[in-house]
């Protein structure tokens, strides 16, 4: 299983490139769906709860009325923060409320080394005058079960990067933080959250490292009245279709009816084996035993779905 149809594609042609796409295997579920599942991480089912303030009034030059921008996990090298602080340089020239914070700073595996993008970004903040004042950094690691108190102290939501291979192909958590607790989010465009966040306008998205449009964007959904509420009302409602009880459906179908690969029996690559029927071990007993299954797990409508599938594969000489 794989977080995303963009990892999805690349497991696939993996997994062809090893032989394991074939005809035993397509025969079973001409979707691949039973090969790779899209299990993406979730949004919790319970509300987030704050117990106290963690940010706004909590944090030394961070006010209650401040407007408060979070930047909700690591600094990583594939990761842009420079861009970022330079947009909130140019923004708190006219909005000086705007206070942007850094969850954390390192990794909280101390075998990860310190990341060369994070000094930069501390040697970028001092230089503009911003530290202490607009740009605030928590050096160390917010505990999971407290970063609610963060993330509703926050106005904003807010992740740029690089054009970067890691973009490609990533699934920030993070994001899905920000889902949670009702956010309006400002990214960086080329990643699975690209398309997600502009088609369902739960904040923006702009082209890696243009200030320009980023500041404009920060702009827009901290002092917008409208758009800031149109956001909120969309992401609560998007965020229903990622929580954990709904994206976990494919794995839970799967723990329900586990079975073995189509192909396992044969010697991949083998053209000549691959051609050969598909004969089931354990006979009519094994096959009652499973029908049995089916039915008290599923009942009659799961039993009518399963064996239709093993119709349709026999039919065709699988």
């Amino acid at each position: 299983m794989c977080a995303s149809d963009k990892q999805r594609d690349f497991w696939l042609g993996q997994l062809a490139g090893q032989g394991r796409i074939n005809a035993r295997v397509y025969d079973e579920d001409e979707s691949l769906n039973s090969l790779v599942a899209v299990v993406p991480f979730g949004v919790s089912d319970d509300a987030p709860v704050q117990t106290s303030h963690a940010i706004k009034g909590a944090v030394p030059g961070i006010g209650p009325d401040d407007k408060v921008v979070l930047w909700g996990g690591g600094v990583y090298n594939w990761f842009d923060p420079l861009t970022l602080v330079r947009a909130v340089h140019r923004l708190v020239e006219r909005h000086p409320e705007v206070k942007l914070y850094f969850l954390g700073l390192k990794h909280p595996n101390p075998g990860v080394p310190d990341m060369r993008i994070a000094w930069e970004l501390k040697q970028l903040s001092d230089e503009l005058g911003l530290t202490g004042r607009h740009v605030f950094f928590n050096e160390g690691w917010v505990p999971y079960n407290e970063r609610a108190n963060y993330l509703l102290d926050a106005d904003l939501g807010v992740s740029t990067h690089f054009h970067h291979i890691e973009t490609a192909f990533s699934f920030r958590t993070r994001i899905l933080d920000y889902l949670w607790a009702g956010l309006p989010i400002v990214a960086t465009n080329g990643d699975t959250f690209d398309s997600l966040i502009t088609e369902n306008r739960l904040g923006a998205t702009v082209e890696p490292e243009d200030v320009d449009a980023l500041e404009s964007a920060l702009e827009t959904y901290l002092f917008d009245g409208k758009a800031v509420a149109e956001a909120r009302k969309n992401v609560a409602e998007f965020a229903e279709r990622y929580r954990w009880a709904t994206v976990l459906e494919p794995l839970v179908e799967f723990c329900r009816f586990p079975r073995r690969a189509a192909d396992l029996a044969h010697e991949l690559g083998d053209a000549e084996t691959l051609a050969r029927p598909f004969l089931r071990r354990g006979g009519v007993r094994a096959d009652l035993r499973l029908a049995v299954g089916y039915l008290r797990a599923g009942g009659p409508g799961e039993f009518v779905r399963r064996a239709s599938g093993r119709v349709r594969r026999v039919a065709r000489g699988g």
